[in-house]
């Protein structure tokens, strides 16, 4: 689908585009439902929060194989810090030893939901994780970063953001859609659960790109060094 911003330059717009599973959440589903069939754990619980339209998406995880879904219903548009204490709340009821999260969503890329999450619960944390190996009460993982692998051991309960090497999600095959649409989801409106959403960002301006101006071919490397000598541009 063609990125199209809105006449009124408010944002982008979304109606009639249908909606998909940010790939790394998708991951992160994808990985507790292994750590599931390995016996490491005993239920997954999806949640995701935002109009009724997240629901087909929660589905979606239910039909890769977890358990039950919780959809936090609200119109709000939501920013990393609400998300974050919303799944405070949900944590603090569901109490799970283990939460994953996709490391960053590919709309915003804020990156930071997990982070904020961890502060919130006062739980370690382990971010852009490749690789995951489950102990007694502890985790080890393995996680990215600039200057190569780091690997970190730290006790439950967690917060892992994944990475694109963790995994690569299953297609859910038909007979599992078809079940996905008899599992529990349960719908909770962001308002019973008490937290401030108020955004804290205002967008005030959205534009597409300029367009770039076209190329031009040289007929040898002299010219080319000649252009880059000598053109304004290109300096």
């Amino acid at each position: 689908v063609r990125v199209r911003v809105k006449r009124d330059e408010s944002g982008v717009e979304t109606q009639n585009v249908k909606m998909s599973t940010n790939p790394f959440c998708e991951i992160a589903v994808e990985e507790a439902v292994r750590l599931k069939e390995a016996g490491k754990a005993s239920e997954v619980i999806i949640c995701s929060a935002g109009t009724k339209d997240v629901q087909e998406t929660i589905r979606n995880g239910l039909a890769i194989g977890a358990d039950r879904g919780i959809h936090i219903d609200t119109d709000e548009e939501l920013y990393p810090l609400a998300v974050a204490k919303l799944l405070q709340k949900i944590v603090e009821r569901e109490k799970p030893e283990l939460v994953i999260l996709g490391k960053q969503a590919v709309d915003g890329d804020f990156n930071q939901t997990g982070q904020m999450l961890a502060g919130l619960l006062d739980w370690p944390q382990g971010t852009f994780i490749s690789d995951i190996d489950t102990q007694d009460n502890s985790l080890q993982i393995t996680r990215e970063i600039d200057g190569g692998m780091e690997v970190l051991k730290m006790p439950l309960p967690a917060v892992l953001t994944t990475d694109l090497r963790l995994n690569e999600p299953r297609y859910p095959k038909l007979p599992n859609i078809m079940k996905a649409k008899k599992k529990q989801m349960d719908v909770i409106p962001a308002s019973d659960l008490d937290v401030d959403i108020t955004p804290r960002l205002k967008i005030l301006k959205v534009t597409e790109p300029k367009q770039r101006e076209a190329g031009e071919i040289v007929d040898s490397v002299d010219d080319l060094v000649e252009k880059l000598k000598n053109d304004a541009k290109v300096l």
